[in-house]
């Protein structure tokens, strides 16, 4: 079966093949020409999940699935959230959202955060959503190397290392983004 996967972001789409099982084909939207920025207009995570898959089923008939993820931060009423990616501004850029949220939590107490992924599978034009959390706190200064985005200010609970110093197959294990996957392979046992 052939899947796309409608991310233009490498590091997630990493992550997503280690996780798929062979006998689904997994596409990049660049292997199905789609070179565009798709809409992400919606004010909700799941919101913009749907609208992605439901632009590569609608513009390239492809079946497909698309994630949104976000950042939500107890102390700040949620934020990021729907913005994490575009926090500091439209560049989206990692270091600049993580310094402008330690600046915001500079002496707060409360550090309490969960990563949420919603993802939408199109198939055949049907809709079909599943979410994954992460519950986690959010460290006071960057530790690691790996990983992406937020990764290395997010302590996972029950952990004692970052995202960014996990190695992927255990953030996968208990990431948000691997438990939203889970489900969706799941749906096609």
């Amino acid at each position: 079966m052939k899947l796309v996967f409608a991310t233009n972001n490498q590091n997630k789409l990493k992550e997503v093949k280690a996780l798929i099982p062979s006998q689904i084909e997994l596409l990049s939207l660049s292997d199905i020409g789609c070179e565009e920025d798709i809409p992400e207009t919606s004010p909700t995570i799941e919101g913009n999940a749907k609208q992605k898959a439901k632009y590569i089923w609608e513009h390239y008939g492809y079946n497909c699935f698309a994630d949104d993820t976000g950042l939500e931060v107890e102390a700040l009423n949620g934020a990021p959230g729907v913005f994490s990616a575009r926090y500091a501004g439209t560049a989206k850029d990692a270091n600049a959202n993580m310094k402008k949220l330690l600046n915001e939590l500079d002496g707060k107490e409360n550090r309490n955060a969960q990563f949420k992924t919603v993802i939408a599978l199109e198939i055949e034009g049907k809709l079909t959503t599943f979410t994954g959390i992460c519950k986690g706190s959010i460290t006071v200064s960057k530790k690691g190397e790996g990983g992406f985005g937020y990764d290395p200010i997010f302590l996972p609970e029950e952990h004692t290392e970052t995202f960014a110093e996990l190695p992927l197959s255990e953030k996968n294990k208990i990431g948000h983004r691997g438990k939203a996957i889970r489900q969706l392979i799941e749906y096609f046992v």
